[in-house]
C-alpha cells in the first residue's frame, strides 16, 4: 500500500486512527498496540501477501536472540551465560539476518556475475525483493547489537513488534533506533489524541503529498523519457533529463520523509528526522550529513567507528570512509551502478577531507557548485540500468550536439490545471514556459524555501498554515491519476 493511493488516505489511515484511539481511550492499552501492530502488517502485505511470512520469521527470531544475548546478572552478581557464548548467539544471528538480505536481494546478482565471469550456466531464482527488507533488516541488527552490549531495557513482543513495522517508517526508514521510538510508544500521553500534533502532521503530510504527486512524478515523465531515448538526446536535452532526476529523486524522497513525519505525528510520534535539505550542502561531507541521515548514523555507528574510524591515522581513515561507502553502494542495489555510485561518493569524500583547508578557503558559491555538479553526475549513474548507459548518457552531454528538446521531454510537464494557459500563450509557449518554471522551482524549493522540519519548528496554528495544507492536500489528491511507487521502497 502505498502512502499516494486512494485507499491509504480515504480508508487505512482513517480507520486505522480510529481504532487506534478508540481502544485507548478505553485503555485496552496492549489492545492498542496489538491493533498498530496488525495494521502496520497489513500495510506491509497489502503488496504481496506472501511477504508476511518473511517479516513475522525476521522478528521472532531476532527478539528471541535479543533475549538469549543481553547480559542478565545472577543474584550473586555474575551472568547467567558466558560471554562467548553471548557472542556466539551475536554472531549466528548477525548471520541469519544479513543472509536473508544477500539470498533475496543479492544472490541472482551474484550468480549472474559468476556466470558471465567463468562462463557457467547456473540459474537465476529470480526472487521478488520483500519490500523494506534492507531497513527492517538494518533496524533489527542496531537493536541486536545494543542488547549485547547491554543497552537495552525489557521489552515486551508487541512493543518490540512495533517498533520494527510501524507502517510510517517501515518500508523506505528512517532506520530508527529503540531509544527513539519504544519509548514513546509506550508513554501513555501519546496514546491520546492531541490535535497540535494532527494539525502539524496534516501540515507536514500534505506537503509531502504534493511534493511526491505534483512534482517528483512530474519530473519522473522526462526522466523516463531521457533514459529510453538516450540515442537521440544531444547535449541540451541530456542536461535537462540529469536535472529533472536529481530534482525527481530530491521530491519523491523528501515527499516520503514529510508523509512520514506527518502519520506519525497523528499517532503523537516523531519520527527522526531523515532529510535536511541536502542539496544546499557546499561539501560532499555535507550532503551525506543531511541525505539520508539516518542511514549515514547507522554506517557510522556500526560500520566506520568499528573499523577504526578517524583514530588510527589519516590513511586508515580513507580506507575506512572508502569502506563505508562502498557498502553504502552495496546496500541501495544490487546492480553495479549503484556499487560505482558508491566508490564515487567515497573517492569525493576522500578528497573533501585530504583538501579541507583549501576548500575552505573557496567562495561558497563556488564550492556549492562545484558539490551540486559531482551531485548531479553521479545520480545518472544510480539512474541508469548499467554503467553502459551512464556512459552513453555522459557521452550525450560532452558531444557538445544541441538538438531541439524532444517532446516526450516537454509533453512530461503538462499538468490539466494549466492548460488554460494554451489559450492565452499558444501550445510552443506553453509547452516551453511549463518545464521552464519547472526547473526553476525545483531549484529554488530545494535551496531556498525552508523544509517541513523547518516548518514545524515554526509552527503557527493560523488559519494560514490550515488553508495552505488543506489546498496542498485536495490539490494532490485530485491529481492521483495514477500510483507511483517512492524510489527508496525499492530498496
Amino acid at each position: 500500500m502505498l502512502y499516494n493511493s486512494y485507499v491509504f488516505i480515504l480508508a487505512f489511515l482513517p480507520v486505522t486512527l480510529m481504532g487506534y484511539y478508540m481502544l485507548n481511550h478505553l485503555r485496552y492499552y496492549r489492545g492498542a498496540t496489538i491493533w498498530l501492530c496488525l495494521a502496520s502488517l497489513f500495510f506491509y502485505g497489502f503488496f504481496n501477501w506472501s511477504y508476511l511470512p518473511i517479516i513475522l520469521l525476521s522478528i521472532v527470531i531476532n527478539y528471541t536472540f535479543s533475549r538469549q544475548i543481553r547480559p542478565q546478572k545472577t543474584a550473586g552478581g555474575g551472568y547467567f551465560l558466558s560471554d562467548i557464548y553471548r557472542k556466539c548467539l551475536l554472531i549466528f544471528g548477525l548471520f541469519c539476518n544479513f543472509g536473508a538480505l544477500f539470498y533475496f536481494k543479492y544472490f541472482d546478482f551474484l550468480i549472474s556475475n559468476v556466470n558471465a565471469l567463468f562462463g557457467t550456466d547456473f540459474t537465476l531464482l529470480h526472487l521478488l525483493l520483500p519490500l523494506g527488507i534492507s531497513f527492517f533488516t538494518f533496524q533489527q541488527v542496531s537493536y541486536l547489537l545494543d542488547c549485547y552490549r547491554g543497552e537495552v531495557p525489557e521489552y515486551s513482543f508487541p512493543d518490540y513488534a512495533l517498533f520494527v513495522t510501524f507502517f510510517p517508517q517501515l518500508i523506505a526508514g528512517p532506520i530508527v533506533l529503540h531509544s527513539e521510538m519504544v519509548p514513546q510508544f509506550v508513554d501513555l500521553n501519546n496514546r491520546k489524541f492531541q490535535a497540535d500534533n494532527f494539525a502539524k502532521g496534516l501540515m507536514a503530510f500534505s506537503f509531502g503529498l504534493a511534493k511526491k504527486v505534483l512534482l517528483a512524478d512530474t519530473f519522473a515523465k522526462a526522466v523516463d523519457v531521457g533514459f529510453s531515448n538516450i540515442e537521440y538526446l544531444g547535449t541540451v536535452n541530456a542536461l535537462i533529463v540529469m536535472f529533472c532526476y536529481t530534482f525527481q529523486i530530491y521530491f519523491d524522497f523528501s515527499g516520503y520523509c514529510d508523509m512520514a513525519t506527518g502519520i506519525g505525528k497523528f499517532f503523537n510520534i516523531d519520527i527522526p528526522m531523515n532529510f535536511n535539505s541536502p542539496y544546499r550542502a557546499s561539501t560532499i561531507t555535507e550532503f551525506w550529513s543531511r541525505w539520508h541521515m539516518t542511514l549515514t548514523r547507522f554506517f557510522t555507528t556500526y560500520v566506520y567507528i568499528p573499523l577504526g574510524g578517524n583514530r588510527k591515522g589519516k590513511l586508515r581513515t580513507y580506507i575506512n570512509v572508502m569502506i563505508v561507502f562502498l557498502v553504502s553502494g552495496i546496500w541501495h542495489g544490487a546492480n553495479w551502478t549503484f556499487i560505482l555510485w558508491g566508490v564515487m561518493h567515497g573517492a569525493a569524500s576522500v578528497v573533501t577531507r585530504i583538501f579541507k583547508k583549501q576548500i575552505e578557503n573557496w567562495h561558497p558559491a563556488f564550492s556549492w557548485l562545484c558539490t551540486f555538479s559531482f551531485i548531479n553526475v553521479a545520480w545518472i549513474f544510480f539512474r541508469a540500468e548499467s554503467i553502459s548507459q551512464a556512459i552513453d548518457f555522459l557521452r550525450q552531454i560532452y558531444n557538445l550536439n544541441v538538438t531541439p528538446i524532444l517532446d516526450g521531454i516537454r509533453d512530461a510537464f503538462v499538468l490539466s490545471e494549466f492548460r488554460w494557459l494554451l489559450g492565452i500563450l499558444g501550445k510552443s509557449k506553453y509547452l516551453y514556459l511549463l518545464w521552464v518554471l519547472f526547473m526553476l522551482f525545483g531549484l529554488f524549493a530545494s535551496l531556498q524555501m525552508k523544509n517541513t522540519n523547518e516548518r514545524l519548528e515554526l509552527f503557527n496554528k493560523t488559519m494560514f498554515s490550515a488553508v495552505m495544507s488543506g489546498l496542498l492536500a485536495v490539490w494532490a489528491i485530485l491529481s492521483l491519476s495514477g500510483v507511483s511507487v517512492f524510489l527508496y521502497w525499492n530498496f
